[in-house]
C-alpha cells in the first residue's frame, strides 16, 4: 500500500516561534497531532503518521520548539508553559480546518508531558481540553529518573558533534543495542544538522539541554495534579522494557485516572514507537476508532 502524500504545515506558538509540521491524509478525516520526544523530530513519526493517514485520519505530525525546523527560541525559552501554548496553537488550527472538531494529541516522552501539561492546566484553569483525546506514550504523571539521566546523557554527550554519519550511527547503536542498525541513513539525516565546520550535530537548539531547564522528573507532583483532571478519554502506552516509565508508575497513573486505557508493547524500550511501530500504531488507531 502507498504512502499518503503529505503537505507542510505551519503555525506560530508561544513567544513568536515559528513551527513546522508534516500533514498525512485527508484535512476533512479527524485529526490528529503528533508530538515527538525530546532530542527527536517529526520524523520520528513518519511510519505512524502515514497508517493513520491509510486508516482515514488526518496525521500531523509537528516539530517541537527548537526541533527540526521550528525556530529555536529567541530567549532559549523550552519550559512547559512555552510548550502549551505551542500545543494550544496546533489544536486550533487543526480545529478550524476540520469538520470534526479538536484533534486526538498523541504524544511520546516530552511531547507526551506536554500533552499532559496542556490539558491538566486548562482544566485547572477552568478551560475546555485543547485536544478531544490524549494518548501519552511511555511517559506519565511520574518517570524515573535513572531513565532521564540516561537520556539526558547521550543528549549531551558529543557537544562537539560527528565527523560523518556514519559516526553518528555508531553512537546510536551503542545507546540502543536492542535496535538494528539501519544500512541506510538517509533518516539519520533528517535528524541532524551540518554545520559550517563540517560537523554534524542534532537537530536541535542546545539550550534545549540547559541545566535551567524545568524538568519533569523535578515536579512528579504537579503532573500528578494535571493527570488527576483529566476527563477526556486517555490511553498510556508502555514498552514494556522501558527504564523511563515503570510499570508501577504506569498502574499509578492508573488509579489516578480510572477511566484510562492502557497498553504493555512488550520487547519496546522507551522510544516505543520506533522499537515496535507497527504493534504500537495499531494500538493507537484502535483506540482512536473507538472515539469516532
Amino acid at each position: 500500500m502507498s504512502t499518503p502524500v503529505h503537505d507542510r504545515l505551519t503555525c506560530t506558538g508561544a513567544n513568536g516561534v515559528g513551527l513546522v509540521a508534516d500533514a498525512y491524509g485527508h484535512p476533512d478525516d479527524p485529526a490528529v497531532l503528533l508530538l515527538h520526544g525530546g532530542g527527536q523530530t517529526r520524523h520520528s513519526w513518519g511510519g505512524t503518521a502515514a497508517t493513520l493517514a491509510r486508516r482515514g485520519f488526518h496525521a500531523v505530525s509537528a516539530d517541537l520548539r527548537g526541533h527540526g525546523e521550528s525556530d529555536w527560541d529567541p530567549d532559549g525559552n523550552y519550559g512547559f508553559d512555552a510548550f502549551r501554548a505551542d500545543t494550544e496553537a496546533w489544536c486550533d488550527l487543526l480545529a478550524s480546518r476540520s469538520p470534526h472538531g479538536r484533534p486526538a494529541v498523541v504524544g511520546a516522552s516530552m511531547g507526551g508531558l506536554a500533552g499532559l501539561w496542556t490539558e491538566g492546566s486548562r482544566a485547572e484553569e477552568g478551560l475546555g481540553p485543547a485536544g478531544r483525546a490524549l494518548v501519552l506514550v511511555d511517559v506519565a504523571h511520574r518517570i524515573e529518573p535513572e531513565g532521564v539521566a540516561r537520556i539526558v546523557g547521550f543528549m549531551t554527550g558529543r557537544p562537539e558533534g560527528f565527523a560523518s554519519l556514519q559516526e553518528a550511527a555508531d553512537a546510536i547503536a551503542a545507546y540502543m543495542p536492542h535496535r538494528p542498525r539501519p544500512t541506510n541513513l538517509d533518516g539519520l539525516a533528517r535528524n541532524l544538522r551540518l554545520g559550517e565546520d563540517g560537523r554534524y550535530r542534532w537537530h536541535w537548539d542546545p539550550r534545549f539541554m540547559s541545566p535551567d531547564r524545568p524538568r519533569a522528573s523535578a515536579v512528579p507532583d504537579v503532573f500528578a495534579d494535571h493527570a488527576s483532571r483529566l476527563r477526556m478519554p486517555v490511553l498510556l502506552v508502555r514498552g514494556r522494557m522501558s527504564d523511563v516509565l515503570s510499570e508501577d508508575a504506569a498502574q499509578e497513573f492508573l488509579t489516578i485516572v480510572p477511566h484510562a486505557r492502557y497498553v504493555d508493547v512488550g520487547d519496546a524500550h522507551h522510544m516505543v514507537a520506533g522499537d515496535k511501530n507497527d504493534t504500537f500504531t495499531d494500538a493507537v488507531v484502535e483506540f482512536l476508532e473507538s472515539l469516532r
